[in-house]
C-alpha cells in the first residue's frame, strides 16, 4: 500500500512540475500584448514616415496597404481585447457584488480560461506584423532617397480635416499619374478610371488630389458632372475645353495642358460611353490628363493606366478613423468605459462614413458615459427593428440611395423616411438643418424637408 501510495503520488507530483514549466514557458497574455504594442509602434512609425515623402514607386505604395491594414487589424484586436474584459469585469462587480467568496472564484477562474482564446489571436497578429515589417526592412532604406513633402505639424484628429483618412497611398497613385511625363514627341491623353461603390469617396479622393501642391502645372482643372452625356451635355464638355484652350493659346508661357475631371452618375450606356471617350479625344487638348469616376467597372476598358478601385474602410480600419474623430486630443486609454462604448457604437454602425462624422461629434461634444450609453442602446434598438422589418442594415440602405427608416433619439418611437439624397455644390444654398438636429436634437421635421448630411 505504501508502495502504491508512494507511486500515485510521484506521478502528481511530476505532472504538476510538469505543468508549471508548461505553463512559465508559454507566452503570457500580457507579454504578448506588450511585444504587439511596441510593433505597433514601430509600423505606425514606418507609416508615417513613408506618408511624409513624394514615393513614386507602385511596388512600395502596395507594401505600405498591406502594413496599413496589417497595423489597423493590430490596434482593433488590443482594443477590442481589453475593453472588452474590463466592460465583463465591470458588469460582474455590479450584478454579483454580494455573491459568496467561492462563487467568485469560480468566476476568476472562468475569466482566466478565456484568456486562451484571444491569446492565440493576438500572437497570430503579432507574428504577421513582424514578418511584414521584416519584409519592409529595404523599404525603410530606400525611404530615404524620396524627397519630403512639406507638411505642418497638425494633430491627428486635426489632421483628418485636412487629409483623407486611409486614402493616402491611393491619392499618391493618383499623383503619380498626374505628374507622369510621356516620353518625347508622344502626346496621348491620358485617362484614369476610378472605381468604387457609392460614399467611398471618390470626388473626395480627386477633391484633395487637386489641392495638392504638386499639380499645379496643369493650366486648368475642369470637373464635368455627366448623367447620360446627352446632346446638351456634350455641347457642355465641348464648350468647356475650347474655352480653355482658347484662353490658354494668347499665353506663351502656358502650354494649354488641361486635368479634366469626369464624374458620371449612374451606369451610362455603352453609346454614351463610347461618344464621351469619342469627345475626349477630340475636343480635350493634346498632353491633357483625364480622371473618370464611376460606381461601375464599364469605364475600365477607357483606361490607359491600371484603374484605381476604391473600397470601403474595413472593420478595423474604420474603428481606427473613428476612434480618431470621438476623442480627439484626448487619450482613450484613460478612459476605458468610453472607449469601449465607442467600439460597440462603431461596430453597430457597419462602418458607415457619413454617420461617422455625425455621431462622433455628438459624443465628443456630450463626453459622458451615460449619454454614450444612450446612444449605443438607441443604434442598437433602431437597427435590430429595421433589419427585422425591412430584411437590410438602413445604413446600407443609404448607401444604396434607397428608402431608407432611421430613428430619433430624441423620440425613438417616430421615424424619419430618407427617400433621395444628393449632392450640392459650392455655389449652391445648402439646407440649414443638419442631421445632427433631427437624430440627436430638438428639431422635429414636418413632412418634406432638405437636411444637411
Amino acid at each position: 500500500m505504501e508502495v502504491l501510495l508512494s507511486a500515485v503520488l510521484g506521478e502528481l507530483t511530476t505532472r504538476s512540475i510538469n505543468f508549471l514549466i508548461s505553463k512559465i514557458s508559454k507566452p503570457m497574455p500580457l507579454d504578448v500584448e506588450d511585444c504587439l504594442r511596441r510593433v505597433l509602434l514601430r509600423a505606425q512609425v514606418i507609416i508615417d514616415e513613408a506618408m511624409g515623402r513624394n514615393i513614386t514607386n507602385q511596388a512600395m505604395l502596395h507594401q505600405l496597404v498591406m502594413l496599413r491594414d496589417a497595423m489597423h487589424q493590430g490596434y482593433y484586436m488590443l482594443h477590442t481585447i481589453k475593453y472588452q474584459h474590463h466592460d465583463e469585469e465591470a458588469k460582474d462587480q455590479g450584478s454579483c457584488s454580494s455573491s459568496l467568496s467561492i462563487v467568485n472564484s469560480v468566476k476568476r477562474l472562468c475569466f482566466s480560461s478565456r484568456a486562451a482564446l484571444p491569446l492565440k489571436e493576438l500572437q497570430e497578429t503579432l507574428d504577421n506584423l513582424t514578418s511584414m515589417i521584416r519584409d519592409v526592412n529595404e523599404l525603410i532604406l530606400f525611404l530615404a532617397s524620396y524627397p519630403r513633402l512639406y507638411r505642418q505639424p497638425y494633430s491627428m484628429h486635426l489632421q483628418l480635416a485636412n487629409c483623407m483618412f486611409g486614402r493616402q497611398i491611393e491619392a499618391q497613385l493618383v499623383i503619380n499619374f498626374l505628374l507622369h511625363t510621356q516620353p518625347h514627341g508622344a502626346e496621348e491623353l491620358e485617362i484614369l478610371p476610378i472605381i468604387g461603390p457609392r460614399y467611398v469617396g471618390r470626388s473626395t479622393l480627386v477633391a484633395h488630389v487637386c489641392k495638392d501642391e504638386r499639380v499645379g502645372h496643369f493650366s486648368k482643372i475642369l470637373l464635368f458632372h455627366i448623367h447620360g452625356f446627352t446632346d446638351d451635355e456634350l455641347a457642355t464638355f465641348r464648350e468647356g475645353c475650347a474655352t480653355e484652350l482658347q484662353n490658354h493659346m494668347s499665353e506663351p508661357n502656358k502650354d494649354g495642358r488641361l486635368l479634366v475631371v469626369v464624374e458620371l452618375d449612374g451606369d451610362l450606356s455603352e453609346e454614351a460611353l463610347n461618344r464621351l471617350h469619342s469627345a475626349s479625344k477630340q475636343y480635350v487638348p493634346r498632353g491633357s490628363k483625364i480622371i473618370l469616376t464611376s460606381r461601375f467597372d464599364n469605364i475600365v476598358k477607357f483606361g490607359t493606366t491600371k484603374p484605381l478601385t476604391l473600397k470601403y474602410l474595413s472593420r478595423e480600419a474604420y474603428w481606427y478613423f473613428f476612434k480618431t474623430l470621438t476623442f480627439g486630443s484626448t487619450d482613450p486609454e484613460m478612459h476605458p468605459r468610453l472607449t469601449h462604448l465607442a467600439m460597440e457604437i462603431a461596430r453597430v454602425q457597419g462602418s458607415c462614413l457619413l454617420g461617422a462624422n455625425t455621431v462622433a461629434r455628438s459624443l465628443r461634444d456630450n463626453f459622458n458615459g451615460k449619454f454614450w450609453s444612450k446612444v449605443l442602446a438607441f443604434f442598437r434598438c433602431f437597427i435590430q427593428q429595421r433589419i427585422s422589418r425591412f430584411g437590410q442594415h438602413p445604413f446600407d440602405l443609404l448607401g444604396q440611395n434607397r428608402l431608407a427608416h432611421i430613428g430619433r433619439m430624441a423620440a425613438p418611437s417616430e421615424d424619419v423616411v430618407v427617400y433621395h439624397q444628393h449632392q450640392l455644390f459650392s455655389e449652391e444654398e445648402v439646407p440649414k438643418i443638419s442631421l445632427d438636429d433631427v437624430i440627436y436634437g430638438g428639431v422635429k421635421p414636418h413632412g418634406k424637408v432638405e437636411v444637411l448630411v
